[in-house]
């Protein structure tokens, strides 16, 4: 698939409102993501890195800290302003890495280290992306990053959202590789983009728990709240209050949204806590 990335660009505009409210519930949630990439990337200080599809910031203030010199892109306004006001000491550009000149709109020297976390599978053509990438990475440059793979083998795509879709018209199927957060979940299409786009992949398989009770400020919650809040923040959620809301009415629409919270509680592990289990793809390269 090829085109321009005007479409998400829209999407994640609106959407990113709801993905920065619920930021402190995203990080943690996904903190064993976060651990497998800083790992994986061994940041130092006077390293150069790029987060690409950076969102609130979370990877750039891990950069930061390790005294790295850390450059966010993103496609969204409401995801840049954001972490910009996380980490002033970032440099955060709203440009699309599809077709932008990394060099260019992030001045510096080329990139020691390009980190992502779930934020490379939107491209139309991801080979451009991939490409646009490489050219501003150091010869002995490292890429990691993570995105999903299946539907199936991910619970967090429908626990307490398909609530919501089964209300909802159906959408048409879409290409396999569409822009979307399972875009990758084929290894070999992902290798197949990456190699040709100038990277030498390694594709591992990364296995974790979404941990939504160790979200809860107080530490002692069971984590429905916090999913509550993060499946309305989505995109499906955004889309069923919006059509859905008009045509059940007020009390309707509260009545749906028990209806998401009691289908949450009905799946909290034997610890009284809502964790969910995640599988993707841990991704280590380097300029091929």
């Amino acid at each position: 698939m090829s085109g321009d990335n005007e479409g998400q660009r829209s999407d994640w505009t609106d959407v990113g409102r709801g993905w920065v409210a619920q930021e402190a519930v995203f990080d943690a949630a996904f903190a064993p993501v976060t651990e497998a990439i800083l790992t994986a990337a061994g940041l130092t200080a006077g390293n150069r890195v790029l987060d690409v599809g950076c969102g609130s910031g979370t990877l750039l203030a891990a950069a930061t800290a390790a005294g790295a010199e850390a450059v966010g892109v993103d496609i969204s306004p409401t995801m840049v302003e954001a972490a910009r006001r996380r980490v002033p000491g970032a440099t955060v550009v709203l440009a699309d890495a599809q077709d932008s000149d990394l060099l260019e709109v992030a001045p510096g020297r080329p990139f020691d280290r390009v980190v992502s976390r779930f934020g490379v599978m939107f491209f139309a053509d991801p080979v451009a992306a991939f490409s646009r990438i490489r050219g501003a990475a150091a010869d002995d440059a490292r890429l990691v990053l993570v995105c999903w793979r299946t539907r199936e083998e991910n619970p967090i795509f429908t626990l307490g959202t398909d609530v919501l879709t089964r209300r909802l018209p159906p959408a048409g199927p879409e290409p396999v590789d569409a822009p979307g957060p399972t875009t990758f979940a084929d290894p070999t299409r992902l290798r197949t983009v990456l190699s040709a786009a100038g990277w030498a992949p390694t594709v591992a398989p990364l296995d974790f728990v979404c941990d939504y009770a160790g979200a809860d400020p107080t530490g002692h919650g069971d984590g429905v709240e916090e999913r509550l809040a993060v499946v309305l923040a989505t995109s499906t959620g955004a889309r069923a209050r919006a059509v859905l809301e008009p045509e059940l009415g007020p009390d309707g629409w509260a009545a749906l949204v028990e209806e998401v919270r009691a289908d949450l509680l009905s799946h909290l592990d034997d610890r009284g806590g809502l964790r969910i289990p995640g599988a993707a793809w841990l991704v280590t390269a380097t300029p091929g």
